[in-house]
């Protein structure tokens, strides 16, 4: 069964232009690029591709708006924010369904996502008026330090395609709520999640009587040389990038001419830890969370189920009938919970990993094929037997399949959790409090999960170390990264 035709078109008010100044407005070339459905390589609708004209005048207009934005009350600003929220909320069904058409995940995967991307209006909304500094006197006895939090000004956010909603929501909200106007670059595959939002945001500013160009959404082809450009001009101080570490690096090099400040959320390669005393039962359903989430298309996603040797053989059978279960196909489609991947190269990228590991001397005890059918489709898939080296081990999956490697001891099973470049997340099993205060202590990532797998959270500061960038979105230290200190000095 599957739901309607009218569910499977976009919403008749989707504008498909640039944000600008509070209008959507064409590329003032004309020019659009295609918007494709992954699961059924059909073409959704031609979005604006902005260039050089366009992303200038959106730079333009931000650093006009800047003095007048940041002038106005963190109350009011607060307002904005809270306005977001619930207008992203009462479009639920809208904003799922577009997620699911251009980026595949099934529907209530992007209900979810719809439900966490608000939270981040909500919270910044709470932290908006909470953006203190402090007061102290010298220890001198030469006066008072008193030290307050400003607005950087215009930022640059470049956001990914695989939560198209929630990683742009982590980015804007905090730097609304600090008096920056942001520029949005939505990835080229998801850019009509970011259009509806944009229609939201514009209607929200205008009725708060804000200035409209606080907000920019600017859709492109040319990303590369959108962010060189912008990032040239030294009238944007701010660059925030989720997606990979190459990438990253660029941006990070870039940004040194004007010392733009910037936050980096790249790549991860997680591993999941599971000792010898772990609560299967609790263990295997996160596993498939950690794992399954946005059908492995996501940055904390567990790359490497690193087992116990004792139990490593009932957790891979567990594992692997877990993963029978899913029901791969359109995720508008009812009962679905497996769709697409993004496009042709995200598939054939995770296929070769799996064929190259295969050819290594591993083992595939589910999935592991491409079917053949249309759209991007690659099943839900376990791998065993993986030779240390072997590139599954090293590189980023980005799709629905385990790799399983065994350990004999928990020093063993730790050193071989840390032995990556990356940092971003990492996991632990265990019933043993000791061995918790270990997995918490020793495994080395920016945020950990000890006997959970679900650790985002718009309270919780999200973002890695090493290879895995740097800067963290949410929390309280959400802020930080769009603000700088002004220390004041008064006489005694």
């Amino acid at each position: 069964m599957t739901n309607s035709t009218t569910f499977r078109t976009l919403p008749k008010d989707l504008q498909t232009g640039l944000w600008l100044d509070g209008a959507n407005v064409p590329a003032q070339d004309g020019g659009t690029f295609d918007v494709i459905n992954p699961a059924t390589e059909e073409v959704l609708t031609s979005v604006a591709d902005a260039q050089s004209a366009d992303w200038m005048k959106a730079l333009d207009l931000a650093d006009q708006a800047f003095a007048d934005f940041a002038a106005m009350s963190p109350r009011q600003r607060s307002a904005i924010l809270y306005d977001i929220f619930e207008a992203v909320k009462e479009r639920e069904d809208d904003f799922a369904r577009v997620m699911t058409l251009e980026m595949g995940k099934p529907l209530a995967e992007a209900r979810g996502e719809v439900a966490y991307g608000a939270s981040y209006f909500q919270w910044f909304a709470e932290e908006a008026v909470r953006a203190g500094g402090r007061t102290a006197q010298s220890p001198a006895g030469q006066g008072s330090i008193v030290t307050v939090r400003k607005p950087v000004g215009p930022v640059l956010a470049i956001t990914p395609w695989n939560f198209p909603l929630a990683m742009a929501a982590r980015k804007i909200a905090p730097a609304l709520a600090v008096g920056c106007p942001v520029i949005v670059k939505p990835a080229g595959q998801t850019p009509l999640t970011m259009l509806l939002l944009g229609s939201v945001m514009a209607e929200v500013l205008e009725r708060h009587d804000a200035p409209a160009s606080a907000v920019a959404i600017i859709t492109s082809s040319s990303s590369k040389d959108l962010s060189s450009e912008l990032m040239a001009d030294p009238r944007l101080k701010k660059v925030t990038f989720t997606g990979s570490t190459g990438v990253g690096q660029v941006l990070v090099k870039q940004s040194a001419e004007h010392l733009q400040r910037t936050s980096m959320e790249l790549g991860g390669n997680a591993p999941f830890v599971v000792a010898e005393d772990a609560d299967l039962d609790l263990t295997i359903e996160a596993a498939v969370a950690a794992k399954m989430r946005n059908g492995g298309e996501a940055c904390i996603s567990a790359n490497r189920f690193l087992v116990a040797e004792s139990i490593a053989q009932e957790f891979t059978e567990r594992l692997v009938a877990k993963m029978r279960e899913f029901v791969l196909g359109d995720g508008l489609d009812e009962g679905v919970t497996l769709g697409p991947l993004i496009n042709a190269e995200q598939r054939d990228g995770v296929a070769e990993l799996v064929d190259d590991a295969r050819r290594a001397g591993a083992s595939v005890l589910v999935g592991g094929e491409v079917p053949d059918r249309s759209g991007y489709f690659y099943p839900a898939t376990v791998v065993v037997d993986v030779p240390k080296g072997t590139r599954i081990l090293e590189e980023e999956i980005f799709g629905p399949v385990a790799t399983v490697v065994t350990f004999k001891d928990l020093d063993e099973g730790i050193a071989m959790a840390n032995d990556t470049p990356f940092g971003l997340a990492a996991y632990g099993f265990t019933t043993n409090m000791a061995t918790a205060q270990r997995f918490a202590e020793e495994l080395q990532a920016g945020m950990v999960g000890v006997n959970r797998a679900g650790i985002s959270d718009a309270a919780a500061p999200f973002g890695g170390i090493g290879l895995s960038g740097f800067g963290r979105e949410g929390g309280l230290e959400g802020l930080d990264e769009y603000t700088y200190i002004k220390y004041v000095a008064f006489p005694a």
